[in-house]
């Protein structure tokens, strides 16, 4: 929470308490939150007899001691992989609502985490591999001689792709991109970069439920594997950012394609936290291999801490706030929405993604 939306949650008529230096880390102080009205105090106080927690990462159980049965407790919760935390919300009676679970439809689009986070990741990845790239991204023409522009290939086209290609592009970047979703050539093209397709053949349109990419077929695999080896020998800088809900992230880069790329290159994953579309990284290092840089941070909104936290707190307010009812004096949930989110309720697991 930011002291903007714990205003606004005020005037609901809602009760605020703010466990003390919890604003720290995105240069938010206490007192910031005590003029607009927020309770100051200890983790433990502002849990016992909550309604609803609020949290980033979802809360172990430990953190929880005092919560009364049947309090909302929102947050990122990792729901397919971290199992065993869900199951202890369901013993524990708490209602577990994972704001990763929210639905891509239009009325729900201002409390997409998932997508204001990975707005800030795409962005955050560019600026972070322009440093380690440690060449100039635009074409510099000097009496000295003429710098070529940078050579900048995203592979992933979601909200975290399309911002790497418009920061790549704002720095001066040479930038094409690719997808196993045909849909997004225009968009690709739409941001003045070069789309890098697999054409004819089966399996092209990738598009899964919720505007995420599936799985594709072997056939597809194998032509793409063959296109990227070729057009990845002649980049300077590659973003990954292909992820697929509830699996490990897809290799699309491997130890042999890393080989053709010059040295001095450098590859930001931004999957490695689920396992990582490329070949040897490792989260928050850097590794180097054939002479390329590979980099993957576990969580790099989180770099950006002041604009990470404004853009998820008010993704939790205009959640809760849609569903708001005054006469009740707190929000209500539909089935569209809260029964995509719920992971918990009444002792049990109730989300059917679960349940699979």
């Amino acid at each position: 929470m930011i002291p903007e939306t714990a205003k606004k949650f005020a005037a609901l008529g809602a009760t605020i308490a703010i466990e003390a230096g919890a604003g720290s880390a995105a240069t938010v102080s206490d007192e910031a939150y005590a003029e607009v009205g927020a309770e100051i105090t200890t983790a433990e106080k502002a849990v016992a007899g909550a309604d609803i927690i609020l949290g980033v990462q979802a809360p172990d159980l430990a953190a929880l001691k005092g919560a009364k049965p049947g309090a909302w407790v929102a947050a990122i919760f990792d729901p397919f992989g971290q199992k065993e935390r869900v199951a202890a919300y369901a013993s524990a009676g708490l209602e577990a609502l994972a704001m990763e679970f929210m639905p891509r439809i239009t009325r729900a689009q201002s409390m997409d985490v998932l997508s204001s986070q990975s707005n800030l990741a795409g962005y955050k990845a560019v600026i972070a591999a322009a440093d380690a790239y440690g060449r100039a991204f635009p074409m510099m023409m000097t009496a000295a001689g003429t710098i070529t522009a940078a050579r900048v290939f995203v592979m992933g086209v979601g909200v975290a792709g399309l911002q790497a290609i418009a920061t790549a592009r704002r720095l001066g970047a040479q930038v094409s991109a690719t997808d196993v979703r045909s849909a997004t050539k225009e968009q690709i093209q739409s941001l003045g970069a070069k789309p890098i397709f697999v054409e004819d053949v089966a399996g092209i349109e990738g598009e899964g439920s919720g505007g995420y990419a599936t799985e594709m077929s072997k056939e597809y695999q194998k032509a793409q594997a063959a296109l990227v080896s070729s057009h990845i020998a002649k980049q300077n800088i590659v973003i990954t950012t292909a992820l697929i809900p509830g699996r490990t992230a897809p290799r699309l880069i491997t130890d042999a394609q890393i080989a053709t790329m010059r040295p001095g290159s450098v590859i930001f994953d931004l999957a490695v936290s689920q396992g990582g579309n490329v070949e040897g990284s490792v989260a928050d290092q850097v590794e180097e291999r054939h002479g390329v840089k590979i980099i993957g941070f576990s969580n790099p909104a989180g770099l950006l801490a002041a604009d990470a936290s404004a853009l998820y707190s008010r993704n939790l307010y205009n959640f809760l706030s849609a569903f708001w009812d005054a006469e009740a004096g707190k929000p209500v949930l539909d089935e569209e929405i809260g029964g995509a989110v719920r992971l918990t309720q009444g002792g049990k697991i109730v989300n059917e993604r679960l349940k699979s």
